[in-house]
């Protein structure tokens, strides 16, 4: 099979910025955003996902800027291995699943739409409240005037679209409305869009990862964030500075359980909570979803990744990967499962180009109580 891997590279989507993007801040004398990036493929990432792909089938490599449609025009890949994320803009994710059904060519993971109202918190948390599936209260607020004098604190303040902490810093549990209107105007001029404000849970927080497709989906082994590992005086959350600042490969930061030490009942719950947002928002093949206690002990959404980052090393704190092998996957068996699922979905023949998934193909823990 021919599969084009489709990716964002540090390198690639840096071209893509356009020159004037930054001008007025670069008058101010303000830099760009440090987590500009945050959410593109490393050079190692990409060259890992390749490899994996390799083991049983010919890769073509395409950087997702505006030469892909060409690229995938003239290729004309049997598949394509979707990890780009894109740069600006709430339907970023989106660009290249829509390409492929522009071309008619099979790919991996969420469809557009899917990805499209993951990425805009606000959308997601309005549909999964719909079906009754928990997630803290929360308001979009535009800018600073907007905000409404009954809030309750403290409160969680993000960018309304971004992913990979990008906006989440040490700073951004609030416990004044003082402390709030900086945070909005902070997101206003570094990132431009709107923030979401949610009801701060100070429960345990925990991360799942998820493979395959409802009703047959894989829950891997749950993993908690240990806050207890960050600095002393650090807000109880995964930050920017938790991620990329704090978390360094000569002094790592021991912050992940996995499996998380959790009573069976809780186990339980979770599990199903993430099983059902992946029926109610159409989760497809691997996701990792976020979530946090709250005063109840109650699992809540926090948010959805239907593009997950599978940093490749073992060393780092990339927590579908360290789900993965917990669970008895090696890296390259994780990229090929999602290849698995994709084929299944689209009645592409499988079973006799991924031998060493042949046990997948029958597996009764897949969905099942019993699974991963």
């Amino acid at each position: 099979m021919k599969i084009a891997l489709l990716f964002s590279s540090k390198e690639g989507m840096a071209r893509t910025i356009r020159p004037f993007l930054f001008e007025e801040r670069a008058e101010e004398g303000e830099d760009p955003p440090p987590d500009l990036l945050a959410e593109c493929d490393s050079d190692e990432t990409i060259a890992a996902v390749q490899r994996a792909l390799e083991t049983f089938h010919r890769v073509v490599p395409i950087e997702s800027d505006e030469q892909a449609y060409l690229r995938l025009m003239e290729e004309k890949p049997d598949l394509v291995f979707n990890i780009a994320e894109r740069l600006f803009g709430p339907n970023r994710e989106s660009h290249i699943p829509t390409i492929c059904e522009v071309l008619n060519i099979p790919y991996t993971g969420s469809d557009p739409l899917t990805l499209g109202i993951c990425l805009d918190k606000s959308r997601a948390k309005e549909i999964l409240s719909y079906y009754g599936i928990p997630n803290p209260p929360f308001i979009v607020i535009e800018k600073p005037e907007d905000i409404p004098d009954n809030l309750v604190y403290p409160l969680i303040v993000k960018p309304l679209y971004e992913g990979s902490s990008k906006g989440i810093k040490n700073n951004s549990v609030v416990r004044s409305r003082t402390e709030l209107e900086e945070k909005i105007k902070e997101i206003n001029r570094l990132y431009q869009q709107p923030a979401i404000v949610e009801k701060f849970l100070s429960g345990r927080e925990f991360t799942v990862g998820i493979l395959g497709n409802y009703p047959e989906i894989e829950v891997l082994p749950i993993v908690e964030i240990d806050h207890s590992q960050l600095p002393e005086g650090a807000s109880p959350i995964y930050s920017y500075e938790a991620k990329w600042v704090w978390d360094r490969p000569e002094n790592p930061l021991e912050i992940f359980r996995c499996p998380a030490e959790i009573p069976e009942e809780l186990k339980n719950q979770i599990e199903e909570t993430v099983r059902e947002t992946c029926r109610i928002l159409r989760i497809r093949d691997w996701a990792r979803i976020d979530l946090r206690l709250d005063e109840c002990g109650v699992p809540n959404i926090l948010e959805v990744n239907p593009l997950p980052g599978i940093l490749p090393n073992p060393e780092d704190n990339s927590c579908l990967p360290k789900a993965a092998r917990a669970a008895g996957y090696t890296y390259d068996q994780l990229i090929n499962r999602v290849v698995l699922e994709a084929c299944r979905r689209y009645g592409l023949p499988v079973e006799t180009e991924f031998p060493v998934f042949a046990r997948f193909a029958s597996s009764p823990g897949l969905g099942g109580a019993d699974g991963h």
